[in-house]
């Protein structure tokens, strides 16, 4: 491909982990906020899946990496709560985690809310994916996708091999 040729849009999915909006109890809102952010930075955006809190999560993932997504975000099931375990869900899955991403994203929250302390998501590399488990909140997303906005094209640059600084 020639320097002139626009590259090809990249692939991202999104897994809500929610039992209540998983079984209809309510609407998921998150989820939007996510395709939005992804449609705004370029992304091809597979079908948000929508997952009840627990063993599911790791089903649902494990689905989406199939897909062989450039990124992958989670919202949801990153508390304390018994069947929070997003987390535990994602962390088998990781060749490499980014601990910074996931710091980033609690300090940019802990200004909003002391309670972005207890969110326990991981970020990093499942072979060529980025997974970023993102709070279960529209603010807690949103905090997170601000911390991912300068960082989002050069850490996908360097997972398809480019070594630029």
């Amino acid at each position: 491909m020639s320097g002139c040729e626009p590259r090809p849009a990249r692939k991202a999915a999104i897994l809500i982990a929610s039992t209540r909006a998983a079984t209809g109890v309510y609407d998921d809102e998150t989820g939007p906020v996510l395709r939005d952010w992804l449609d705004d930075h370029g992304f091809d955006v597979v079908n948000p899946v929508v997952v009840p809190d627990g063993a599911p999560v790791g089903s649902g993932l494990k689905a989406l990496l199939a897909l062989r997504p450039r990124v992958v975000f989670t919202s949801g099931g990153t508390g304390l709560s018994p069947d929070d375990a997003t987390p535990e869900m994602t962390y088998p899955l990781l060749d490499r985690e980014v601990p910074g991403i996931m710091e980033a994203i609690r300090a940019a929250g802990r200004e909003k809310t002391p309670y972005a302390a207890l969110s326990r998501g991981y970020a990093g590399i499942a072979g060529q994916t980025l997974i970023v488990n993102l709070p279960g909140s529209p603010r807690g997303v949103m905090d997170g996708l601000t911390v991912l906005a300068p960082l989002i094209e050069h850490l996908c640059e360097q997972l398809e091999g480019g070594h630029g600084h």
